[in-house]
């Protein structure tokens, strides 16, 4: 059976560098499609590209407008190729309008010298020990993830008090459980609940403007995940005049850093 997660992302080839595709209802959000899943699909259209050389190492998705529920249409470009990184625009449109525009970046690695200098949050007590966020209240795409809280989780209903910072530390896999790939750490870059939601714990209504992704790991690195959570921690910067930032990071069970990720958030009151 096909995981709902590979259906929401699927692509037909339509012409060259163009593909149709279509919203997926697993995926929904209080408005339109979760933006993480939209992010996935844009990437889908260069890991699909017959043109593709090497592995993702950054995508960067603008969201122009709302999409709504139904078919789009992407158009994925390669601008450049070099001979280890290869440069690409992409465009999301519905109906003859702009939905999301993209760019990407893809390369061949090569063995250099390595060291990691971020760290893993210090207290990370197994995914296991820690019970599932309740879906109750929820836009339909969380219940598409098994999420486990060790801090920063939102309470339903919000209660409104003001927290002191807007950390959240939490394991995260896909439901049900499928071995991680680039697409779906893109998605899962974007899965976590608004800074703004923690912070102030209140909902309000918000949108992402910008959302970069930076994946850290290569497909071997990822395939020796298989289908284990992995750790995401996230938080805002700054709350100002209507946008806030975030920024996160996705590491394995091992700590190895996978992805980070930066996105800015239009909010208002």
């Amino acid at each position: 059976m096909t995981h709902a997660f590979d259906a929401a992302i699927e692509l037909s080839p339509i012409g060259p560098h163009r593909f149709a595709g279509k919203t997926h209802a697993g995926y929904a959000n209080m408005v339109g499609p979760f933006g993480g899943i939209t992010a996935a699909v844009m990437l889908r259209g260069v890991l699909c590209h017959p043109e593709r050389l090497g592995d993702p190492i950054s995508l960067t998705v603008n969201f122009a407008g709302p999409l709504t529920e139904g078919a789009f249409e992407l158009q994925a470009q390669p601008v450049r190729t070099n001979r280890s990184t290869q440069h690409w625009v992409l465009t999301l449109t519905q109906e003859g309008q702009v939905a999301c525009t993209a760019t990407a970046v893809s390369a061949v690695r090569r063995e250099t010298w390595s060291m990691p200098e971020a760290a893993p949050p210090a207290h990370r007590p197994a995914p296991e020990t820690l019970a599932p966020l309740p879906l109750a209240g929820y836009p339909a795409w969380v219940a598409r993830y098994d999420m486990r809280f060790v801090e920063g989780m939102v309470t339903w209903p919000p209660n409104g008090e003001l927290q002191s910072n807007s950390q959240s530390v939490l394991w995260i896999r896909d439901t049900p459980a499928r071995a991680i790939d680039f697409a779906s750490l893109t998605a899962i870059c974007d899965s976590f609940l608004p800074r703004i939601f923690v912070r102030r714990r209140q909902f309000v209504p918000i949108g992402t403007v910008s959302f970069t992704c930076y994946f850290h790991a290569d497909a071997t690195q990822l395939a020796a995940q298989g289908e284990d959570y992995v750790l995401a921690s996230a938080r805002a910067l700054n709350f100002s005049n209507g946008y806030f930032d975030q920024t996160g990071e996705i590491w394995s069970r091992a700590g190895t850093l996978l992805a980070s990720t930066h996105q800015v958030v239009y909010y208002r009151e």
